[in-house]
């Protein structure tokens, strides 16, 4: 959990700062996620689940209110940074600890390349002078810098994001609100038809939908690789991963809901990567279009922040473990108390994608938004379901007292997650197949058939 460094007075210890509080953790899960998460994949949802965007949303958080509960537990058992890998690791097998961080890797690395992406392109709208790879370049070194300054510094900065899109949302749904009900007349059912509508509904339809729409919650997980950087982590990150959770279903399912009433299924979107912008237009005119497209830079400055942060700490945690080198990961800056070259690692691969985002073969792009979505909730789900079966190990099987409290949530939300990730596109789970062959046998290779890989001495309760 630590290493050594040198000073006058002999070997000195550095270990991560205890310096979060449960209202720092919960800001820093919402940042994650982002406030605004539901809008910039609504119009993907939409096409997907046949326009029950709020059902979608809503099933979505059943199941990750089940897994935040194991993660909270979990963090309980191993409070020490690595998250998923670290429970996995420990409670069930090395090698699936190190396949379970390997697919979790892909998640964190993936988010800030996004949110790079994303970035720059919304950036170019405001100031489309300046070419896209400057834009790359400047958000790849923001979140770089920003995160290297240490934890403190990103959980100030985090107060302030969690407050201006607040503000910005509840603009939009006043908006919204004024708009629908100062409609001429409204059909039968229309209040209903967001989360029913039997001239579109399809079950298939609408779980496709739902395993695109989990990605209104990745980031939550995240919260559990600061364990080692909260006072109190045995209670804060249970009470912290769980309330993430609730807050982003309620006010997601609030978002969409007057996004479906502002603008009805049936309706065709301009742009499906765009659609909230355009629904913001119809419901407050051109200033909130603009502020809505404003709104969601902002948002994923925090969210690609946020997420090179806990990648950064994801490596440290299995550098930490020789599953990755550790002389390189495994090490900590003696100043801030930070893994400095995770977070310079993150960043340098979230630079390389967003340049190579702009190629293109025959007029395509090679990636997607909706790829890029579909291939973190591959990873998310793996890991998932690898912390709900570590939790029903560690709290049931292996209990003394066997509880149902201990086995409903860690099985439903294993058999939710499972059945959500057999539903996403196949595109999806054959890069993401890739990924985790390429993964597993690095991690064959380095350590010799995961022969080497003995567990780090980490506290438990």
């Amino acid at each position: 959990m630590s290493h050594t460094d040198e000073t006058d007075q002999g070997p000195r210890e550095v270990k991560l700062k205890r310096a979060l509080t449960l209202w720092h953790l919960v800001i820093y899960g919402i940042i994650i996620i982002q406030p605004t998460a539901p809008m910039p994949i609504f119009g993907v949802v939409a096409a997907e689940a046949r326009g029950h965007v709020v059902t979608a949303v809503l099933i979505a958080m059943v199941a990750m209110l089940f897994t935040a509960i194991s993660y909270g537990r979990m963090a309980r058992a191993y409070p020490s940074a690595g998250s998923a890998y670290t429970y996995v690791g420990h409670e069930i097998h090395p090698a699936l600890g190190y396949a379970t961080g390997w697919s979790m890797l892909m998640d964190y690395i993936l988010n800030p390349l996004i949110c790079t992406i994303w970035c720059s392109k919304a950036a170019g709208n405001i100031a489309p002078e300046i070419p896209y790879t400057a834009w790359a370049i400047f958000f790849a070194a923001l979140f770089t810098i920003l995160n290297l300054r240490g934890i403190q510094t990103t959980a100030r900065i985090n107060d302030v994001l969690a407050a201006a899109m607040g503000v910005v949302i509840l603009l939009f749904l006043i908006q919204a609100g004024r708009y629908i009900f100062g409609m001429p007349s409204r059909p039968p059912g229309f209040f209903t038809r967001p989360f029913y509508d039997p001239a579109t509904f399809s079950s298939s339809a609408l779980f496709t939908g739902t395993s695109i729409a989990v990605l209104t919650y990745i980031g939550f997980d995240g919260i559990s690789t600061l364990s080692e950087e909260v006072e109190n982590p045995r209670r804060n990150i249970l009470l912290a991963t769980v309330l993430v959770c609730l807050i982003t279903g309620v006010l997601a399912s609030v978002e969409v809901y007057a996004a479906q009433l502002v603008w009805p299924a049936k309706t065709p979107f301009p742009d499906i990567d765009t659609a909230y912008a355009y629904v913001a237009g119809r419901a407050g005119g051109q200033f909130l279009f603009q502020l809505v497209n404003f709104t969601l830079l902002v948002a994923n400055i925090g969210s690609g922040m946020g997420a090179q942060l806990g990648a950064a700490r994801l490596l440290y945690g299995m550098g930490r473990d020789h599953a990755i080198p550790n002389s390189f990961f495994g090490r900590l800056d003696p100043k801030r108390r930070i893994p400095r070259n995770g977070v310079i690692f993150v960043g340098a691969i979230a630079l390389a994608g967003a340049l190579l985002v702009a190629v293109s073969i025959h007029g395509h792009a090679l990636f997607s938004y909706q790829l890029g979505a579909e291939l973190l909730n591959f990873g998310a789900f793996i890991a998932f379901m690898g912390v709900n079966a570590a939790s029903l190990l560690h709290y049931y099987w292996r209990a003394d007292s066997k509880q149902l409290k201990h086995l409903i949530p860690a099985v439903l939300g294993f058999a939710i997650c499972l059945f959500l990730w057999v539903h996403l596109r196949w595109q999806a789970k054959l890069a993401g197949g890739v990924w985790m062959l390429v993964g597993i046998l690095y991690g064959c290779i380095k350590t010799r058939g995961f022969s080497k890989m003995a567990s780090c001495d980490v506290p438990t309760e």
